[in-house]
């Protein structure tokens, strides 16, 4: 499948487009009765601008990308998070970036989830992941945290590891022997430039879980690099 990354998006707030993903997508079918259905997206990261542009806050820049293409402004939950709404070619989405930092994504997840009586199906977490190179995403429907502490704390408040995440790669071929300074380290400028191809593609992604389910986006989205 060919993807078509938001190019310009990330950098010229207000630009708008269609995916071409969907603008080439086939009449609704049975399979996408759940499209008008709010689909939760939770963003991981940490709050505060020391932490901005940092590989750890991949999942912040991801739903911060969703919010600025569809003309949507994050506010104070209930709870310790900040949230959006917007409707998008996907369906209507509740974007959330929790504000407990990274280690107690959790407790924010829940919050939003009881609040807007959200179940798990509908949930979909992004995340950075070390143990995959950038430019490279992954897209599960249920599964272990594998070494990320903020879904390992989703885990543990839900009580289940049955929901979706969407992983995407910050990892380079030879980590250093520190990943806690790893993941807390910018992006360099070459980097950056992978950077806004793969949150394109990432925004394509997350329109494809909300319109076709977790399998449909597993099928056409996971790939080895972008």
């Amino acid at each position: 499948m060919k993807f078509f990354p938001a190019t310009g998006c990330r950098s010229k707030p207000g630009h708008c487009y269609i995916p071409l993903l969907f603008q080439h997508m086939a009449p609704q079918r049975a399979e996408d009765h759940n499209r008008n259905i709010m689909k939760l997206i939770v963003g991981l990261g940490n709050p505060e601008t020391r932490h901005a542009g940092t590989r750890h806050n991949i999942g912040f820049e991801v739903v911060d990308h969703l919010a600025r293409v569809y003309s949507g402004s994050f506010a104070s939950g209930r709870g310790n998070y900040h949230f959006a709404k917007i409707a998008c070619p996907g369906g209507p989405l509740l974007l959330v970036k929790p504000m407990t930092y990274m280690n107690l994504s959790g407790q924010a997840v829940v919050a939003a989830m009881n609040f807007y009586k959200i179940p798990r199906e509908h949930l979909l977490v992004v995340c950075d992941d070390v143990n995959i190179p950038l430019g490279s995403i992954r897209i599960r429907s249920k599964g272990s945290a594998g070494g990320q502490n903020g879904l390992k704390n989703i885990i543990l408040c839900l009580g289940s590891e049955e929901f979706s995440r969407l992983r995407v790669g910050v990892g380079q071929e030879r980590l250093p022997a520190s990943l806690s300074s790893f993941v807390l380290s910018r992006f360099g400028e070459e980097e950056k430039k992978t950077v806004d191809r793969v949150i394109g593609v990432c925004h394509d992604a997350v329109l494809a879980f909300a319109s076709r389910g977790v399998e449909y986006a597993m099928t056409n989205f996971n790939q080895s690099g972008i």
